[in-house]
Parts: C-alpha cells; structure tokens; sequence
C-alpha cells in the first residue's frame, strides 16, 4: 500500500498485514472496505447515540421518531409501516411504542379506516425532540465528515451508494 500525505494506516491496514503475512494468497481488498465501513458505522452509531441521548432517547427510539417526522403532515403511519420502514419485528417494534408513548413524543390510537387497526402519532413535544435531535446528530455527522472536502464527500456517496445497491441486489 502506497502511502501519500493524506492517507494514513489505520488499524485495518495492521489486520491486512496480517493476513498478508499468513495467508499471502487472499486478495482483502474487500477485508479493507468492509472493515473501514463496520469500523466507522460502530464509532458513528456510538457518537449518534450520545447525541440522542441528551434528548431522552435512544437511535432506535430517534428512529422511529425520525420516520414519523419524515412522513409529513399528520406525522402519523400505522405500527405495521413502521416495522417495514425501519426493518423491525412487530414485538420490537411495540416495546419502542411504548417507551416513546409514555414519555410522550408520541401517541397511539384507533385508526378511523381500519377498526382493528392502530395509528401511530408524533405528539407535539415529540416532533420538538426529533427536530433538535436530528439537528445535533447532523452536526456529529458533519464533524466526522470534516476530514473531506466537498468533492472527496460527494464521491464516497456516490460509491457507498453504488454499492448498497450491488449488495441490495445480490440479495434478491
């Protein structure tokens, strides 16, 4: 690995040595994304939920806040939405309910269309905490990404992008 002015070894680079030193045969070039990747996404996640936390909530709990929030005026979907957009089961889904509801952000009730059907509602102070939370979090996430110029930013969306959907696909 050709090291420039900008580019550092990491800890990723000591486990690629490694594994070159053992196992010369293997190419890691994807052992070096994917581990940057899961290295970053577990530091990101720890420093998001300290972000929510001075909020009362957690990432999980930002979530589905979030997911409320972002389905415009009323702020309402149905628990069964709420599984499917954030990839949850129904009972871990229903434990995240009750929490926001009791110190509550959010709200459930009947749903008018559907008898056997619940709503799920951001309450007024709900829709004040995920305002300010998605704010501080944008913030830790902006200050992470300071490191890139606009340019170098845009380019690893763009990757990171191209290959959610190569990953997306191969899994149908």
């Amino acid at each position: 690995m050709t090291e420039g002015p900008q580019q550092r070894r990491d800890p990723v680079d000591a486990i690629i040595d490694q594994w070159a030193a053992v196992r010369p045969d293997l190419e890691s070039r994807a052992m070096e994304v994917f581990g940057r990747i899961y290295r970053l996404s577990r530091a990101m996640g720890d420093r998001m939920e300290k972000a929510y936390q001075a909020y009362g909530i957690s990432r999980g709990e930002f979530d589905v806040l979030a997911t409320l929030r972002r389905s415009g005026e009323p702020h309402t979907l149905s628990p069964r939405q709420l599984s499917a957009t954030l990839m949850l089961t129904t009972g871990g889904m229903t434990g995240r309910l009750d929490k926001l509801e009791k110190a509550g952000l959010l709200r459930r009730s009947p749903d008018p269309h559907d008898r056997r059907g619940l709503q799920v509602t951001l309450t007024d102070k709900g829709l004040d905490a995920v305002d300010r939370a998605v704010g501080a979090g944008l913030a830790v996430q902006t200050a992470a990404l300071s490191s890139l110029n606009d340019e170098q930013a845009g380019q690893l969306a763009d990757l990171l992008r191209v290959l959610l959907a190569g990953t997306q696909e191969a899994e149908r």
